[in-house]
């Protein structure tokens, strides 16, 4: 619940995980898979993912932000020696304090209040994935990325906000900035801001590519 705080297994990570999005993980690292077996023992089956602000995610000594999602495991398979699981975002967090690294990180946290969509929230949101959508349109035609402009999101307005922000093509320090927004209208001004500014660096880099072509 929003306001409580809780013992969490934690997987830091060089990526950000938003609510209502996807999470595909390999787990190899002895310290997650003692994480993942007592995970799984559990009934929540839940686990946070931070993101790594210096370090690597292997080997730990990482140096962690300290808003996180809760990711909640929904497949799990097991073949040739390796680990794939598949997790989903639930709610956001900030961790409290860290509680150490052996066996496997944990920390204690505190759930984050869901963002609240209003009247004039909807069509902002609106407005917004037409621009990311816009722009991964462009980009496709030059880049490979990782979601479709076509991508069908869910129905329902407090997920798709951010399954929106999940789909812009965008780095992980604008996905954490955004991750950490107080109020929708604080995502979604963020979200059209830097998927603009993206848009430009795009344009940016192709015209530079043909001038390139173009010379003798």
């Amino acid at each position: 619940m929003p306001g409580e705080t809780r013992e969490l297994a934690m997987f830091p990570l060089g990526s950000v995980l938003f609510p209502e999005m996807p999470l595909p993980l390999r787990v190899f690292e002895p310290r997650y898979v003692a994480m993942l077996s007592a995970v799984l023992g559990d009934p929540e089956r839940e686990f946070g993912v931070v993101l790594i602000e210096r370090g690597w995610e292997v080997g730990g000594g990482d140096v962690r932000f300290d808003v996180g999602t809760v990711a909640r495991v929904a497949r799990v398979e097991i073949s040739d020696g390796t680990i794939e699981l598949l997790a989903t975002g639930a709610a956001r967090f900030e961790v409290v304090r860290w509680l150490g690294d052996d066996p496997y990180p944990r920390a204690e946290v505190r759930e984050l209040e869901p963002l609240e969509m209003d009247e004039e929230t909807v069509p902002a949101l609106a407005s917004a994935e037409g621009v990311v959508r816009a722009t991964l349109t462009r980009a496709s035609e030059f880049v490979e990325l990782p979601w479709a402009p076509d991508v069908e999101l869910s129905p329902e307005p407090s997920q798709r906000i951010w399954q929106v922000a999940g789909i812009a093509p965008l780095g992980s320090l604008d996905q954490f900035a955004m991750l950490r927004s107080r109020t929708a209208e604080e995502l979604l001004a963020t979200l059209v801001e830097e998927t603009q500014a993206a848009e430009v660096r795009f344009t940016a880099g192709w015209a530079e590519d043909d001038q390139d072509d173009a010379a003798p």
